[in-house]
């Protein structure tokens, strides 16, 4: 007849895995009551405040030249369902930032996209395309997050797909800058803070007459 396990072995085995499964039950507990995106958002929005993710865009000679041309032939809505074709931004510095209801890093970022908007709506060269990447059954919750917020920056949704660049973004928050010719003058995976005084020149620089010569 086989041995039965030792008692004392299923005690310390027991022991060994009770802080795991307590851990375990508290993250799910977090996740599905919706704390633990909470929790992501204040995290996330203290690491900004460190200064350590403002984001410093790329200066290097011959860049612009270079850059990956920016295919504009796509259409996205409004949250009133208003079809807009992308062409329309064309001209325009685009500030285009992919982003979800249901993504912690991309609401931590938030803010300071929103100050970086107000500090930069006066220009009419600058355009904001908060794009939002949650499915259509989940506009009316993009819309009550949007004005919880009191977010006044465009906020737009997909309408029958998007171009290939978008399509190859593998995370989100992703954060497209595009110039006024075209051009993707810089793109930033994950979260980082827009609202410093060094983005924002780097927004007025492009929007400048004359700077796709530069």
């Amino acid at each position: 007849m086989k041995k039965l396990i030792h008692p004392e072995k299923v005690n310390r085995i027991v022991r060994f895995l009770r802080p795991w499964l307590v851990a375990l039950a508290m993250v799910l507990v977090l996740r599905y009551t919706g704390l633990l995106s909470g929790i992501t958002d204040v995290t996330g929005r203290a690491m900004l405040q460190t200064g350590a993710m403002d984001f410093e865009p790329a200066s290097l000679p011959g860049a612009r030249e270079r850059a990956e041309t920016f295919d504009y032939n796509f259409s996205v809505k409004d949250l009133e369902g208003k079809q807009v074709d992308f062409n329309q931004f064309k001209g325009k510095v685009v500030f285009l930032n992919l982003w979800a209801t249901w993504c912690g890093p991309c609401r931590a970022e938030m803010p300071s996209i929103h100050n970086l908007y107000n500090a930069v709506k006066g220009n009419d060269k600058i355009v904001f395309v908060m794009l939002s990447l949650d499915r259509d059954d989940q506009q009316g919750k993009v819309v009550s997050y949007v004005a919880d917020k009191s977010f006044t920056f465009p906020v737009y949704m997909t309408s029958g797909g998007v171009n290939a660049q978008l399509e190859q973004v593998s995370s989100i928050p992703t954060t497209f800058v595009l110039t006024p010719d075209g051009k993707i003058a810089s793109k930033r995976v994950g979260t980082a803070n827009y609202d410093t005084d060094k983005f924002k020149a780097f927004l007025q620089e492009l929007s400048a007459p004359g700077a796709e010569a530069k």
